[in-house]
């Protein structure tokens, strides 16, 4: 049996994992990952790092955020606990979807994740107080590779399903993109 519903997003590669839940009376199991599984769909690499956040306050916004070729990564990004509205922006230089960006709800209860290839920025909503999440990454974190877009570009439009509550001073610092962003090449 699979452990894992599968949809394809709008965005090429982009892909929502629904896990399946095996229970009885002591509870539940539900695999988070297998390489097994989801390199049939698209993640090609080893897991290099696992990463949580706790977000405290509904409506705080974390992201846009990216590492750059050669360091850019995979995210497989789950929710443990609350719910967020995650999203996923096509930063690839001459794919279709350049700039486009796609959002899904995350929650305990919906067990979905989001598989977000290489080339996406990344970022999310809480939609309650005390959001956790859980993230797996193709590539380890390298300094010199990390970057970001603003959350608040209108050049995206992104639509946050709540009022922002709170933005870091860091996420809020980061870059409008401009006429010379082509994109990322991988």
């Amino acid at each position: 049996m699979s452990r894992f519903k599968v949809t394809d997003l709008p965005l090429a590669g982009l892909k929502r994992i629904e896990r399946q839940q095996a229970g009885d009376s002591r509870g539940f199991f539900s695999r988070l990952f297998c390489a097994e599984a989801l390199t049939v769909v698209g993640w090609r690499k080893p897991v290099a790092q696992i990463n949580q956040t706790l977000t405290e306050r509904r409506g705080t916004v974390r992201g846009l955020h990216f590492q750059k070729p050669p360091h850019a990564e995979m995210k497989l990004v789950t929710c443990l606990k609350g719910s967020v509205w995650d999203v996923a922006v096509d930063l690839r230089a001459n794919s279709p979807t350049f700039l486009q960006w796609h959002a899904e709800e995350l929650s305990t209860a919906n067990r979905c994740a989001l598989l977000i290839p290489e080339g996406f920025a990344h970022g999310f909503q809480s939609l309650e107080d005390g959001c956790e999440l859980l993230y797996l990454h193709s590539s380890a974190y390298a300094a010199d590779a990390e970057a970001a877009v603003n959350a608040q570009d209108p050049s995206f439009a992104i639509s946050w399903p709540i009022s922002i509550t709170e933005l870091s001073a860091r996420d809020a610092s980061h870059p409008m993109l401009n006429a010379t962003f082509t994109g990322l090449t991988l």
